[in-house]
């Protein structure tokens, strides 16, 4: 595979480049099986439509086309675009202060898996979020222990958390 280099001129980053070693959606890490792709996520509707707004060049078009986005113009997090209608992040700020942000993405994690989808590879960084991403089977255990099967009224904004990152709740 021919390294592509991408290269990224958006709200958050200025004259950021990366390439591309790997194929889109193919060669993960053996302990990183995300249940939903960055395109599925955004059509379920994630972060209350206002993440990646800015972005949609660096990404393939069709990964937005049933996107659920917030109006144009309004940067307000809707709890109301989430799949599960319920605010299920905290602010960038606290993501900052608990060194969850990673210079190359600043969005944060999410921002990462659809990079590392595409087909970035950053050694490290990429342990340290697939990492991120195991620990959030706590929130797994929880919605099993306390949740009839399928009952998606129970918990929803853990729900809507483990969405988030990329598990699909739906099928416990």
């Amino acid at each position: 595979m021919s390294k592509r280099v991408i290269k990224v001129n958006d709200r958050m980053q200025k004259k950021y480049r990366y390439k591309l070693t790997e194929p889109v959606g193919k060669n993960f890490h053996p302990d990183f099986k995300p249940e939903f792709t960055p395109k599925q996520m955004l059509a379920l509707g994630v972060f209350g439509g206002v993440y990646m707004r800015d972005c949609m060049k660096e990404f393939p078009k069709d990964w937005f086309a049933k996107a659920k986005f917030q109006k144009k113009g309004i940067y307000a997090h809707d709890p109301g675009i989430n799949f599960f209608k319920v605010n299920a992040s905290q602010p960038l700020s606290v993501w900052r202060k608990k060194g969850w942000i990673y210079r190359d993405d600043p969005r944060g994690w999410f921002q990462w898996y659809c990079r590392y989808y595409m087909g970035r590879r950053l050694p490290g960084e990429d342990e340290r979020q697939i990492k991120r991403w195991k620990a959030i089977r706590r929130h797994i255990s929880q919605i099993k222990k306390n949740c009839q099967p399928r009952n998606l009224t129970c918990r929803p904004t853990q729900r809507q958390a483990v969405l988030h990152w990329a598990y699909d709740s739906r099928k416990m």
